[in-house]
């Protein structure tokens, strides 16, 4: 048995006294093994569910879904019922929405946020009141906000000067009065990757803290609009409250400023909840936090002396996130020698196309064997993907155990955010199914792409007939 770490281990990864360990706050609530060894979600075996529905697959585990989204709006509207004011929370479809997740979020309670006429479609065709529904985004076309508009959308947010007379155009042609946010940068950036900060001043999202008062003052002069409040996200896979307590400080400032210019009932805070993604993360307890933002709003609403505003958030990766798991099958093992010191890259059937976040941010995920377990030494592997691209790596460092081989089913937990939602068919690889796990039954949520179906859009493509000689 392995008794020191790999130096080409990263700092924060340890290793394991036992290389099959499931790693509590990684993985579903209903995730075990079996008395034989497999990885068990949902009441059904990994091998099961390869066995059916192929590989890559992603898997997600229904109750954990739904409780995490009921548990949390639970969460936040008792603490701030406790300041005395209430809270909304909108499930951010981005992170991974299906009709049927539609159904799971409005049944525990949330609304929905979406960000283009895709989503919205998604989010009707789940049963979802419209009126329950934000739509955000940068660059909404005039095409979406007619459709926002003419389904009786609930809010909009605005992002830029130019969408208020789109917008109120829009509302007018339906005989509408739409409810508008104006999202705002509070020049605060939480700790996190370049690219998922999303309120400092350098970027597109978003209008500086100090053009918000004219912005209103135009808003304001729409008769189709009502200005029901700010919005602002200050990032992503955030850990800690401290971000968004100087945001939030920022912000009611602002509050403060334009209700002597009318109602201002709401204030949205955004999302960007963090979840554990390898051992060594310790997110914020969604308690701990909501109790935080609640104390916040409340110093900062006494302090300034005016009325509690009824608070929003928008929570995406920490209500679907846990509850995902990726499956794939090991096709080839290589041992690479680094300076002296071994690392073995392990090739799976899937990769870029089905979880690029990796490629794109330099996230972290953990691997485990599904199909056994074995008392094998660990030894410091590397997950690639199949593509033809080097920076193709789906875990970059983890332990396995040392006789993982080509066969294996392996598993990647914490896969239910913003990997379905950002897969790709790099190399002509169709897209992975995603299979809802509950009570020891497997259904499809969204069934995976064959080379027919991409084919299929390929204007050039002979048929078979054409093809044959």
């Amino acid at each position: 048995m392995a008794t020191e770490p790999n130096p080409l281990a990263p700092d924060w990864l340890r290793l394991p006294a036992d290389a099959n360990e499931l790693a509590p706050g990684l993985w579903p609530t209903s995730a075990a093994r079996s008395s034989t060894g497999e990885l068990v979600i949902g009441g059904v075996t990994a091998d099961d569910l390869a066995a059916e529905f192929g590989t890559p697959l992603y898997v997600i585990d229904e109750a954990d879904a739904r409780t995490s989204a009921a548990e949390l709006l639970a969460v936040f509207q008792a603490e701030f019922a406790r300041i005395g004011t209430s809270a909304k929370v909108y499930y951010a479809g981005k992170a991974f929405l299906s009709t049927e997740v539609v159904r799971w979020m409005i049944a525990a309670g949330l609304n929905i946020d979406v960000c283009s006429g895709g989503e919205l479609a998604v989010a009707l065709a789940g049963g979802a009141d419209p009126a329950r529904l934000g739509f955000h985004g940068n660059n909404k076309s005039l095409a979406e906000l007619d459709e926002a508009t003419r389904v009786g959308i609930g809010t909009i947010v605005i992002d830029s000067e130019v969408e208020i007379g789109r917008i109120a155009e829009a509302s007018a042609r339906h005989n509408r009065v739409q409810n508008v946010r104006l999202r705002v940068n509070s020049g605060v950036h939480a700790h996190t990757h370049d690219f998922l900060a999303t309120s400092h001043e350098d970027q597109k999202f978003g209008i500086v803290l100090g053009d918000a008062p004219r912005l209103v003052e135009l808003i304001r002069a729409e008769s189709a609009l009502n200005f029901v409040g700010l919005h602002c996200h200050i990032g992503s896979q955030i850990f800690g409250a401290d971000g968004f307590a100087e945001s939030a400080a920022r912000l009611l400032e602002l509050h403060a400023t334009l209700l002597g210019g009318g109602p201002v009932p709401e204030l949205n805070l955004g999302g960007g909840f963090g979840i554990a993604y390898t051992s060594a993360d310790e997110p914020t307890p969604i308690r701990d936090l909501a109790a935080a933002l609640a104390d916040i709003v409340a110093t900062e609403c006494a302090r300034l002396n005016i009325a509690l505003p009824i608070v929003a958030f928008e929570p995406g990766r920490v209500i679907i996130g846990r509850a995902g798991v990726s499956l794939y099958r090991v096709g080839t093992t290589k041992a690479v020698d680094v300076s002296g010191t071994p690392r073995l890259y392990v090739s799976v059937d899937g990769g870029m196309s089905d979880n690029v976040r990796p490629a794109l941010y330099g996230a972290d995920y953990a691997v485990r064997l599904a199909d056994r377990v074995s008392t094998a030494a660990p030894v410091l592997v590397r997950i690639a993907g199949k593509h033809c691209e080097s920076g193709d790596i789906v875990v970059d460092s983890d332990y396995l155990p040392g006789d993982v081989t080509p066969g294996d089913l392996l598993a990647v937990p914490a896969t239910g955010a913003y990997c379905w939602a950002l897969s790709n068919n790099y190399n002509y690889q169709g897209r992975a199914p995603v299979v809802a796990v509950m009570n020891g039954t497997a259904r499809v949520l969204v069934r995976g792409e064959t080379i027919a179906d991409l084919l299929a859009r390929d204007t050039g493509a002979l048929s078979p007939t054409e093809g044959e000689s």
